[in-house]
């Protein structure tokens, strides 16, 4: 699978998620191959659990599978910049590479906020790298919290 299709699946798992009432986040685990490993979105309100970000759903899911909490290799799609939180699981997980659509200027902590990779307290920094239509992985957001304020 290649980044466009990659961010696509984040996207479709974002769309998912605001259906069920969630913020639209979506995001998906590879292989360093290109296999799926897990996609997910937030689960937040569905699990009752404030940790339930896409990014951690998919990191969960394939450290299951896998049998190793070490992701060595694996590239993480997500359709909007990951929060400090999401950040600090993708370095302890050892993720190789991030993907993201949308930038999040209030909420995002790689090229916004903390800046968690480039902290020297950070022991793994994953490449960072930018796929799909950021204007439209962004109106997913602007749309569902519009309907939410409307």
């Amino acid at each position: 699978m290649n980044d466009q299709e990659a961010i696509a699946l984040a996207l479709q798992e974002a769309q998912a998620a605001a259906a069920r009432g969630e913020v639209p986040v979506g995001a998906v685990l590879l292989s360093g191959e290109g296999e799926l490993l897990a996609r997910s979105g937030n689960r937040i309100l569905e699990k009752h659990d404030p940790t339930a970000h896409a990014e951690i759903e998919v990191i969960r899911a394939a450290a299951a599978a896998l049998g190793n909490e070490r992701l060595m290799g694996t590239q993480l799609f997500v359709s909007l910049e990951p929060c400090a939180m999401c950040a600090g699981a993708i370095a302890m997980a050892r993720v190789a590479r991030v993907v993201f659509a949308a930038e999040d200027p209030k909420g995002g902590a790689i090229l916004h906020g903390p800046r968690f990779f480039e902290q020297p307290t950070c022991h793994h920094h994953p490449e960072i790298a930018r796929a799909g239509d950021p204007v439209a992985a962004g109106m997913i957001l602007k749309e569902f919290f519009r309907a939410r304020r409307g």
